[in-house]
């Protein structure tokens, strides 16, 4: 068998299976064409590939004296366990980004070498389930609008140029009582039209203003308060990654002190985080956006 008639078959049973459980989207991660393939009202989104797949790493182990058939397996169920998680994130972005927000999804990941068929239920996604927790707070357009803003920094940063960035969110008048402009409030003075994240012709000046020191202030009905901002924050016992710098010490101990959601994206690598009671509860890579086919 070719690999053409492989990859066939495995898009038409990933496509069977779609159509059987009444899926909400099959999300491909590889290069598994489903051009020709029947998979009735069931969405395809191509994903973007794991960076590099663990079958990549895997070596010969007889030399070391090591059981090969029980070394494989090991590898391939950490391979397995890869690309649940890979798929977890990619649905969760796609959540974010208004794709499929509940239900079944059915996965296609390649990989050199294999390729797996998973079936995930959204509702269970622990991604989702802490975007959800943080909505309890914060209303859940507005913390939308925020990682949707975050997800672009992440990705395209400024001017071609890689920048980090804050937002707290929720709880602002506490949030305004414990922090102090570092630099004039560009906000100041400005209307509330001009000032809601939920209206997107408002987005590009958020994203120019995340180039400033500081962090933006924005309420739980998504009026930005400030930008510039410096959280006078008591960073010690925050239990956080080692390496991360005071942007995020302070987002934590900001949602510690307050009930305020704090979202930072990182200057190196973009990776977007979310912190709620000092707790980092989401953490984001790789936030390339899928690609929807039919």
């Amino acid at each position: 068998m070719d690999d053409m008639e492989r990859a066939r078959i495995i898009a038409e049973a990933a496509a069977h299976i779609s159509q059987e459980l009444g899926a909400a989207a099959i999300m491909v991660s590889g290069d598994l064409s489903f051009e020709g393939i029947e998979t009735g009202e069931v969405p395809v989104y191509y994903i973007s590939m794991r960076p590099k797949s663990i079958i990549d790493h895997l070596v010969a182990t007889s030399k070391d004296g090591k059981n090969p058939a029980k070394e494989l397996s090991d590898q391939l169920n950490r391979e397995a366990s890869g690309n649940v998680d890979h798929l977890q994130h990619a649905t969760a972005i796609e959540y974010v980004l208004e794709g499929p927000r509940s239900g079944i999804v059915v996965g296609v990941v390649e990989t050199r070498g294999s390729s797996s068929i998973i079936v995930h239920n959204l509702d269970e996604n622990p991604l989702i389930k802490a975007m959800k927790e943080c909505e309890e707070r914060v209303r859940p357009e507005v913390m939308n609008a925020v990682l949707k803003i975050a997800f672009d920094i992440a990705l395209t940063g400024r001017e071609g140029k890689k920048i980090g960035a804050a937002f707290i969110v929720g709880d602002s008048e506490e949030v305004l009582k414990r922090s102090h402009q570092i630099i004039l409030n560009p906000y100041a003075g400005h209307e509330e039209i001009h000032r809601n994240i939920l209206d997107r012709k408002n987005w590009e000046s958020i994203k120019e203003f995340a180039q400033l020191d500081g962090v933006f202030v924005i309420d739980e009905t998504g009026i930005i308060h400030a930008a510039g901002r410096y959280l006078d924050v008591d960073g010690k016992n925050i239990d956080i990654e080692k390496g991360l710098g005071g942007r995020h010490v302070s987002a934590a101990a900001i949602s510690r002190d307050t009930v305020a959601i704090s979202i930072t994206v990182s200057e190196s690598g973009g990776v977007l985080r979310v912190y709620k009671d000092a707790k980092e509860t989401i953490c984001m890579e790789s936030l390339q956006p899928a690609s929807r086919y039919l």
